[in-house]
């Protein structure tokens, strides 16, 4: 399987404080990789050690499949909008991304237009900056981010204070960029149910700790509805619950059961479970909201 970023215990420590703990992360090729944490979990140090714009305390990174020094030379293939764009105010779209192309080496008639285009902002013309909404300056980081063609595109809370309509249009050019141009993103952001829309694979981050890595599948089936049992006799319920049909069940804990099939008649698998001996304390249909499950994970 190839990987676009794959970490091995990486940290960063300032003093005593470890801002990111021994980070193992994974990003596929073409995924966009949904980065969830609350403010201060360490999110932006981790893609600032990512772009090379922070060196790593200890622990190991690789890039597009190279290590060690080797992943030094591919920095140049990503782009990034790490905290606010660096925009000139007085200067309009087009002169902010020219200069970008300049700093690059990036000389080709047009290719600020096709930029433009990408992000919606072609009809800027030579409006300034300072008179761009917030959703409008996103856009116009994001293109500068896109200067250069990068392989693997990194965003700090990109949506961070915007209007529901600078949300969406920022979730269908993330959207549009994966599947027109097969790019790979690293998102970060703190609004998870917009996180969902747009995202592959989840990594939950708290206090400098990846707590947790999964797919968009695996997070459906945690925060689904499912039917909860609370049973000191798993061991005796498991054989009932098979018996009845149910397949997609998980034993939780010593005490806890999840049923993850549908239409589950809850009075004949209570009366089931009572036949077999097993003493039920706790039977009832629940729904896990993504928000509920993060704070779950991250509540001290």
């Amino acid at each position: 399987m190839e990987y676009v970023v794959d970490t091995k215990a990486l940290t960063k420590q300032y003093g005593r404080h470890k801002a990111v703990d021994s980070v193992s992360l994974h990003i596929r090729r073409g995924e966009i990789y949904g980065f969830i944490g609350r403010n201060g979990a360490g999110k932006t140090t981790f893609m600032k050690m990512i772009s090379g714009l922070s060196t790593p305390t200890s622990g190991e990174l690789a890039l597009f499949g190279a290590s060690g020094r080797e992943a030094a030379k591919h920095h140049n293939r990503i782009g990034n909008l790490i905290e606010q764009p660096g925009l000139y105010e007085g200067m309009g779209a087009k002169e902010n991304l020219h200069l970008k192309c300049l700093a690059l080496g990036i000389h080709a008639h047009g290719y600020e237009e096709s930029l433009l285009q990408t992000v919606g902002l072609q009809d800027t013309g030579k409006k300034k900056v300072k008179q761009f909404s917030l959703g409008m300056k996103q856009r116009l980081g994001i293109a500068m981010a896109l200067a250069g063609r990068p392989d693997l595109l990194i965003l700090d809370e990109p949506v961070n204070g915007l209007d529901p309509q600078g949300i969406a249009e920022i979730r269908e050019l993330l959207l549009k960029l994966k599947t027109e141009k097969n790019m790979t993103i690293l998102i970060s952001s703190h609004i998870l149910e917009e996180l969902y829309k747009v995202a592959d694979t989840f990594g939950i981050i708290h206090k400098g700790v990846l707590i947790q890595e999964l797919s968009k599948e695996e997070l459906n089936q945690k925060c689904n509805e499912y039917t909860e049992i609370k049973t000191p006799n798993t061991d005796l319920a498991c054989p009932v619950i098979e018996q009845m049909g149910y397949r997609k069940y998980q034993v939780i804990s010593h005490d806890t059961i999840h049923i993850y099939d549908t239409a589950i008649e809850i009075g004949a698998l209570n009366m089931a479970l009572a036949k077999a001996g097993c003493m039920v304390e706790f039977l009832q249909v629940v729904q896990d909201k993504l928000e509920e499950y993060f704070l779950n994970l991250t509540r001290d």
